[in-house]
């Protein structure tokens, strides 16, 4: 019998796999996109040539962003086959993701998609392309029809940020807004192996279908402690009120045992690098579009983190992707239930990557547990 190895709870700090595709470096407040400095790329780049990024391995040209662009656009239509399960899925109620697991599980058939253990590589690539473009179409459709409101069909000449605020909303978003969201999307499209990415390779690794790994990161994603946090925090935000209310709130948060929404991390220990990139996007929002919202949320952060100090001294605490990550969906327009799904607009680009990486490495992933139950 093999021996058993003895890991951390959470599996934290251990290796499971090898990958090209990123790395997060808590330490040091740092992750990156194969090599490339991500909240540099967000700062400089579209998503579409992220995205090219991640799938080719290298950052395009300007003919081939524009090519990779033109070909994502082409494949954002939802199928007419799927609409009629867009509607059931829609008209049933709950969560955004819960419904768009339901179109994506009975719409694989539909869009072609097969167990990756019978395509070859090429083909688990183009498929990977596919799923990942139609995800913020569906979500939008989703949305809309839940409120009785009619599809709005995706836009070609527009990118892929503001065709998901343009089919979402049903008006032409303001460029602002789709700048601060298109960054946004670049922020999360990958980070590590996140539990939602592990999930996706899990599955992967098993030879399912594209859409089969998705679904089960979607499940992943939607827990409160994984991608369920900005709406949260933002809820936050409005219990709190005024900046001077924040003291005593975190105080009774903590002494109840509940966890503080947006702030702390699994893996930054200092600074979240995502956090600060979005501070200064809803900083640029609300001098180019107004409202009070954004300087309430820097001032209530300063008064958490204060506090937060105060109470925890032995642990960092410091304010995450979320925190902010809710504050600039709402300032650019994004309704508040879509603030997960939004996230998981950029994150099934990741996933799609890293399922196609799983599947490449052809390994089942199967840990062992230790058992601690009565002796047989």
């Amino acid at each position: 019998m093999t021996a058993l190895i003895e890991v951390p709870p959470g599996l934290n700090g251990v290796a499971v796999a090898d990958t090209s595709i990123g790395d997060v470096r808590g330490d040091e407040g740092f992750y990156h996109y194969r090599g490339l400095d991500a909240t540099a790329l967000a700062r400089t780049h579209t998503f579409e040539e992220v995205w090219f990024l991640l799938h080719e391995g290298r950052l395009p040209s300007s003919d081939e962003a524009d090519e990779f662009t033109r070909m994502i656009a082409a494949q954002r239509f939802v199928p007419v086959e799927l609409v009629p399960i867009v509607d059931a899925a829609a008209a049933a109620g709950g969560e955004p993701l819960a419904q768009l697991r339901t179109v994506l599980s009975l719409g694989a058939t539909v869009l072609g998609l097969r167990p990756l253990i019978d395509l070859d590589h090429d083909t688990r690539r183009a498929q990977s392309l596919r799923l990942a473009a139609i995800v913020p179409s569906v979500l939008a459709a989703l949305h809309r029809r839940g409120r009785g409101l009619a599809i709005v069909e995706p836009d070609p000449a527009l990118g892929h940020a503001a065709a998901y605020l343009y089919e979402t909303t049903g008006e032409r978003p303001d460029p602002v807004a789709v700048r601060a969201i298109e960054q946004y999307l670049m922020l999360t499209i990958d980070h590590g192996f996140n539990p939602s990415t592990f999930t996706a390779r899990v599955v992967a690794s098993t030879g399912a279908d594209l859409a089969d790994c998705v679904c089960a990161a979607l499940g992943a994603l939607a827990g409160p402690l994984h991608g369920g946090a900005p709406g949260r925090a933002l809820d936050a935000l409005d219990a709190i009120g005024s900046p001077d209310r924040a003291a005593a709130w975190v105080r009774a948060e903590v002494a109840a045992g509940r966890r503080i929404m947006g702030f702390g991390h699994a893996v930054y220990r200092s600074v979240d690098p995502r956090s600060v990139l979005l501070r200064a996007i809803a900083e640029e929002l609300a001098q180019q579009l107004g409202g009070e919202l954004v300087e309430r949320a820097i001032a209530v952060e300063a008064e958490i983190l204060v506090t937060l100090a105060e109470l925890k001294p032995d642990r960092e605490l410091p304010s995450n992707v979320e925190y902010y990550a809710g504050v600039v969906m709402a300032s650019a327009g994004v309704p508040r239930e879509m603030f997960t799904p939004t996230f998981a607009v950029s994150r099934t680009v990741g996933w799609c990557v890293h399922a196609v990486e799983q599947a490449a490495a052809g390994k089942l992933i199967r840990p062992a547990a230790n058992y601690v139950g009565p002796e047989p």
